[in-house]
């Protein structure tokens, strides 16, 4: 793997073939064929060893100190970080979807998991799912905008401007619920349900008993 994206970085996609990977491994190609089939398949293999690496960086980060806000901050920013040091890797993890593996989609759950946490901190703006859409979109679409701008023209400026929308689109300065856990938010969703009109009489009986619950 390390052979392949060293070829990879140097040159470009169609310098990882499997004979130039064998070779500069010390492997006969046949050894490749049988661990991955043709160059495609090694190509998939190199895109989740770049996610594995990318997941694990995405880990390191300790979400108790410095509140969810920071943490997802500090989470766009490694993410743009590893696009930007390997440019090429990162290329072909996110410029070919097709190529998405069970480690990505765990990196997905460990995002989730963060968005979770503004959630419960009442700091999520937007549903969960668009939270997430729109994080995983702005960090991958930031390091491509980048590398496909002449150096000259490559403005650190951008990076902070994108990173603080993609914040200000999914999150709020201020707690929706000034009061952590269950208890609060059924207490304050409580409070407004007399002024929707989305839920029926009934059911708006039914979701107040079981707030009512809640917020003892």
């Amino acid at each position: 793997m390390d052979v392949a994206i060293d070829l990879l970085e140097r040159g470009d996609r169609d310098a990882v073939t499997t004979r130039a990977v064998a070779g500069a491994a010390g492997l006969q190609p046949p050894a490749l064929y049988r661990l991955f089939g043709d160059k495609e398949g090694l190509l998939d293999a190199v895109a989740e060893y770049g996610f594995t690496r990318f997941l694990a960086a995405k880990q390191q980060i300790d979400p108790a100190p410095q509140g969810p806000i920071k943490e997802l901050r500090v989470g766009w920013d490694i993410a743009v970080e590893f696009g930007l040091v390997n440019p090429a890797l990162y290329t072909l993890m996110y410029g070919e979807p097709t190529r998405s593996t069970t480690v990505f989609r765990i990196g997905l759950e460990l995002l989730m998991d963060r968005i979770r946490r503004l959630a419960a901190a009442g700091l999520l703006r937007v549903e969960e799912g668009l939270a997430a859409q729109i994080i995983h979109a702005t960090a991958p679409g930031a390091v491509l905008t980048w590398l496909s701008l002449p150096e000259p023209q490559r403005d650190p400026a951008l990076l902070v401007a994108l990173r603080e929308s993609m914040i200000t689109a999914v999150t709020t300065q201020e707690p929706a619920v000034q009061e952590q856990g269950p208890a609060g938010a059924a207490r304050a969703l409580r409070a407004a349900l007399p002024g929707q009109s989305t839920l029926s009489h009934a059911e708006q009986q039914l979701l107040t008993e079981w707030l009512g619950r809640l917020s003892a």
